[in-house]
């Protein structure tokens, strides 16, 4: 089976040279926009092509504003900010994701609680989420909801878009609305994704978008801020330009801000991205229908979208049977010169958040054992 598989990859990808997991593509005005940007001498966090790229990415997406970050990192950590959560907090979020979305989490000082996902869209789970508020949440006089286990504030839920696949948002934002739990979209992963015809990244509260160099389309290093609330945008741009208050000469600055304005020359290179976003979208998924007609005959499951989802297949994911099966193909397809990778690993069993609190993971763990992704370059 780990032969054919790696001749169906071959196959699609038409080569027999290394094949890697996800590379970037650069078909359009890259090259020029590049040039402009640096015959401008304006390569930093000041020139034209960052409102550009907000503007593009905000008209793309359905967001009222669009704030550009220097990666999605930053972004998520400023989302954070932007709600209030403090050192005091807890926000729930799942196990399996990248390690970025625990250490946004981090970086405000508080603790990430997490929570299951579920096996239909490798996301956070509103559906074990509401089994632990109903036990543990302890909805106070002050308006918030607080774990009755640690005694601190349920500030944020971060479900993360894993994958491109959009979790149940609807379910979500109703469980959350009903403990006055903010919703920020972690939805780095799934530019392009529609959860029942919204775009990822604008459903909740506040979302966020990453441009790294293995996503969809790329800045290089970058990130976006989505939100339709009118303060949220007002204040990110201030906080992500050092907290400065405009003036003609003077270094005023009336807060604690941040260094996490994208530079020009990134938002340059995303302009000419997004502009081909419509034409790398058909090509991922259409992409992930030839997975799916290849596989369908294989002893192996190909993920597809949740309902009422359409996912921009970021990275193409298969099911093994156990942990040891996919062991054994990730040796095989990598020693095959064809990159693959196992899920991450799960987030309370790295050392740093081992303590962080968190019940029955089993839809994880379940999960981790067993996914594989695999190369999901745009084929052109």
């Amino acid at each position: 089976m780990f032969e054919r598989i790696i001749h169906i990859i071959r196959q699609i990808y038409k080569t027999e040279e290394f094949i890697p997991l996800h590379v970037p593509r650069f078909i359009g005005n890259e090259k020029k926009y590049l040039n402009d940007c640096i015959d401008s001498t304006y390569v930093s966090s000041v020139g034209a092509y960052v409102e550009r790229f907000e503007l593009m990415t905000a008209s793309y997406t359905g967001a009222e504003h669009a704030i550009v970050c220097v990666n999605g990192t930053e972004a998520l950590h400023l989302a954070l900010l932007l709600i209030g959560v403090t050192s005091q907090d807890e926000v729930a979020t799942q196990p399996l994701t990248f390690i970025a979305t625990a250490n946004a989490i981090s970086y405000t000082g508080a603790k990430p609680l997490f929570i299951d996902i579920d096996k239909e869209t490798i996301g956070f789970s509103p559906a074990k989420f509401r089994v632990f508020l109903e036990e543990y949440g302890d909805l106070r006089n002050d308006g918030y909801c607080y774990n009755r286990i640690t005694g601190s504030r349920i500030a944020a839920c971060v479900p993360m878009h894993t994958f491109g696949h959009p979790v149940k948002m609807d379910e979500l934002l109703s469980l959350c609305r009903q403990y006055h739990i903010a919703v920020i979209e972690d939805a780095a992963e799934s530019i392009g994704s529609k959860y029942k015809g919204t775009h990822t990244g604008t459903i909740g509260t506040i979302g966020i978008l990453s441009f790294n160099g293995n996503k969809i389309i790329t800045t290089g290093g970058g990130g976006m801020l989505l939100t339709n609330n009118d303060d949220y945008a007002i204040k990110a741009k201030h906080l992500t330009t050092q907290a400065k208050v405009p003036h003609r000469w003077e270094y005023i600055h009336d807060q604690i801000g941040f260094n996490y304005r994208m530079p020009n020359i990134n938002a340059a290179l995303g302009c000419a991205q997004i502009e081909n976003i419509d034409f790398f979208i058909k090509q991922k998924r259409s992409l992930a229908k030839l997975y799916y007609d290849f596989l369908i005959n294989e002893n192996v499951q190909f993920f597809c979208e949740p309902e009422d989802c359409e996912s921009n297949y970021w990275l193409n994911t298969i099911i093994f049977s156990n942990r040891k099966e996919r062991d054994d193909f990730l040796e095989f397809s990598n020693s095959h010169n064809v990159m693959t990778r196992p899920a991450w690993r799960l987030m309370n069993k790295l050392n740093m958040y081992k303590d962080a609190y968190y019940q029955d993971l089993s839809n994880a763990e379940w999960m981790a054992d067993r996914i594989v992704n695999i190369p999901s370059s745009v084929i052109l």
